[in-house]
């Protein structure tokens, strides 16, 4: 598997990075994790608008899917070769009207539909493409899930956004890659099931005894070597952090 930083800043743009949407490619085939805002822009440096195969959204904040309009826009108005058949687009129950209530303006209530192939994610075990998917939901105040996708004998593992989780330590257990949240501050913020800081996210990583981890979703107001270096003080593999247009084999 390839995995692509399409952009890594967690609540609103950096002046460096979109917010969080991650590349995984295997075979040929090409899943997007989350298009929040930005992303939509950065994706087009690393393939065609058209060459996207699925779409997982982790929820439905608009630092992770708000760029599906402009996506939207791409697909359905699109006039040379015609209207695109619809991707398939997994996320929790309500992204359809989620989508359509932030657009405000589509043709008709059913008009996402026609371009996007909604699927509601649960706890679940299923295929994407040449990928097998497991997803959990997580700590967040909106319904949340982590996912951990499998090709070759390897695996990534992606938390979305999520406070300390045990189904998160069980879903990354031995991950290859972990790609984990790390927004907040060890001291600094507390507040329950919203977000880890990068202890936590390091916590979690020794707990499930991952290879490597990858903190993201770090936003404009933190200071990421701190998170970096609060999540080397509690785990001994590799720790490093997210940067756009970053890619890694695993």
């Amino acid at each position: 598997m390839k995995l692509t930083v399409v952009g890594c800043s967690g609540s609103f743009p950096s002046a460096e990075s979109a917010c969080s949407s991650y590349l995984v490619e295997a075979d040929g085939f090409r899943l997007l994790l989350d298009m929040g805002n930005g992303a939509l822009g950065e994706l087009q440096r690393h393939c065609g608008l058209y060459d996207l195969d699925a779409i997982f959204l982790s929820h439905l904040h608009a630092d992770h899917c708000i760029d599906m309009l402009g996506y939207f826009v791409a697909r359905y108005y699109r006039h040379d070769g015609g209207r695109c058949d619809p991707i398939p687009v997994y996320g929790p129950e309500g992204t359809e009207h989620r989508l359509t209530t932030a657009y405000a303006d589509t043709p008709s209530a059913s008009s996402m539909s026609e371009v996007f192939d909604f699927h509601t994610v649960k706890p679940s075990t299923f295929e994407i493409g040449p990928f097998t998917v497991h997803t959990e939901r997580v700590r967040h105040p909106v319904e949340a899930y982590a996912i951990r996708v499998e090709h070759g004998g390897k695996s990534l593992t992606y938390s979305g956004d999520t406070g300390v989780s045990e189904a998160l330590d069980e879903l990354a257990r031995d991950t290859d890659l972990f790609l984990c949240e790390a927004a907040f501050t060890h001291g600094k913020e507390n507040i329950p099931d919203l977000h880890l800081n990068g202890r936590e996210a390091g916590e979690t990583a020794a707990r499930a005894g991952v290879r490597r981890l990858v903190l993201t979703h770090i936003p404009p107001w933190t200071d990421p070597q701190v998170n970096l270096a609060d999540a080397r003080e509690v785990f001994a593999g590799p720790v490093e952090l997210a940067a756009p247009r970053v890619t890694y084999e695993i």
